[in-house]
């Protein structure tokens, strides 16, 4: 596409780079521009709209860091083919409507409403990437690959990255696994739907509640039940998941989506004693925003104590790095490895080798521990900032979830309902994400108070004042 005309209102409080997010966005998401297709240059499209540069690039690095577009050396922007958004469509059943509502709110926001600060879930923060260091790295992986990229790469993924990755994951994680255990793919979607394959029909998965309702579709599209376990301060209730009928627990017990909580090693040890009581009972750990942690010592992975070969570790660099960033993967207990040959074996990789070997030289030469280290510094700053702005609501309202992860909840003690508070921060041109839209199930009907807020793609200054309307707002 060489260029194209965007309405842009230079009187509005929105900043213009963020009218080039929000229009490209929405133009994405209606599927006027298709995975695939390439951008006009950042020089080009600022010419054709009278605007400086630097005002493009700012907006097309805002569309990088939320998954939107990428960026591919030495050719240009092109838009990402983004994980669920063209998922084939099923006839839906009376009782699952209200849930199918609720995941198409869920995604990146469909309408053409302009918020002066989201407060999004997704995202990193802006020029978090390391834009030039993976530049330099893509070339040295294209020299270095020229004469393989044309070969069909390992199902599994490249071993060069798996061994490294093996390494990383034992040093940073305690996950005990070789290489071979080891899978490759393009988003922890696709994973998921593979871990279907590979576990067979009829399962019963466990899932907290509210949870991460990606991974609820994903099973829900296996054919899988979904039982919902409630969760205390410490995770998923263990006697709970007992009662149940389930044979596969998903839980994120590094920082729980979307409530927050770390879970202690008891609980740890009270799930992996469930799996190993039963045949065939398997727990899938996402290990969901390990990387960002800022109470106490990180607890290691779930897997890492694992003494019966039952525990499915998954990981992404999606949040750490970028969305755009497609790679995930999963660790596969011993015991799982002849199911995955015979049934998943015949799957292709869906991360390119020359993406493979980029990360690769990026985990072996230490620059990922080195931009981790960076990235948390700046999370920690605006995590502090959001603590010390939102606990001046004091008695109005309860702050939790934030000794990890780039969110926390703010919960209302005024009597205002989280509809309300939604509303009026709304309002205020605000956008902020409702508790309920991550509960499983349409028939429970709890009043809820809470709001979920994410900070990770919003600069000090958006925070300070965004806050200060929120509390004038929400205690009127």
């Amino acid at each position: 596409m060489s260029t194209f005309l965007i309405p842009l209102d230079s009187k509005s409080r929105v900043p213009i780079y963020q009218q080039i997010c929000e229009y490209l966005k929405a133009e994405i998401q209606r599927g006027r521009l298709r995975a695939g297709e390439k951008l006009p240059s950042a020089r080009g499209l600022a010419q054709n709209l009278g605007i400086s540069r630097s005002t493009v690039d700012l907006a097309y690095d805002q569309l990088v860091s939320e998954g939107y577009i990428e960026a591919v050396p030495c050719k240009g922007y092109y838009i990402c083919d983004i994980d669920g958004m063209y998922f084939p469509k099923k006839p839906i059943r009376r009782e699952e409507a209200d849930d199918a509502s609720r995941r198409e709110q869920l995604a990146s926001p469909k309408t053409q409403e302009v918020f002066e600060t989201d407060f999004a879930l997704d995202g990193i923060a802006p020029g978090g990437f390391p834009h030039h260091l993976w530049k330099k790295l893509a070339r040295r992986a294209l020299a270095e690959q020229e004469d393989r990229l044309y070969k069909p790469g390992d199902p599994c993924g490249e071993p060069g990255l798996r061994e490294v990755l093996a390494q990383y994951l034992y040093q940073a994680r305690g996950v005990r696994c070789v290489p071979e255990q080891i899978i490759v793919g393009a988003g922890n979607d696709y994973l998921l739907l593979l871990l279907g394959t590979i576990l067979g029909s009829g399962r019963r998965v466990a899932m907290e509640n509210p949870t991460y309702l990606s991974a609820y579709y994903d099973f829900r599209y296996t054919g899988y039940e979904i039982e919902a376990v409630g969760q205390d301060s410490l995770g998923m209730k263990a006697k709970e998941l007992e009662a149940s009928r389930a044979d596969v627990a998903y839980v994120m017990p590094s920082h729980q989506f979307p409530m927050g909580m770390v879970m202690p090693l008891k609980r740890r040890m009270e799930l992996l004693a469930w799996a190993a009581a039963g045949e065939e009972r398997y727990i899938v750990e996402d290990d969901y925003d390990s990387e960002f942690r800022y109470k106490g010592k990180p607890v290691p992975a779930l897997q890492g104590f694992d003494q019966k070969d039952c525990v499915i570790y998954m990981g992404t660099f999606s949040k750490s790095l970028a969305p755009t960033v497609r790679v995930s993967y999963m660790v596969l207990p011993v015991r799982l490895m002849k199911q995955y040959q015979s049934r998943g074996g015949l799957f292709a990789v869906t991360v390119s080798r020359a993406d493979q070997k980029i990360l690769e030289l990026f985990l072996k030469e230490g620059h990922y521990e080195r931009h981790l280290n960076r990235m948390r510094a700046v999370y920690k700053t605006k995590h502090d900032l959001m603590l010390r702005e939102f606990r001046e609501l004091g008695d109005l309202a309860e702050i939790s979830g934030e000794n990890a992860g780039v969110h926390l909840l703010v919960t209302l003690k005024n009597g205002l309902t989280e509809q309300d508070a939604v509303l009026r921060a709304k309002q205020a041109g605000i956008r902020v994400y409702g508790l309920s839209q991550y509960r499983i199930g349409a028939a429970e009907k709890i009043q809820e108070h809470t709001v979920v807020l994410g900070y990770a793609c919003l600069e000090e200054e958006e925070i300070r004042a965004a806050a200060k309307k929120l509390k004038a707002v929400w205690t009127a």
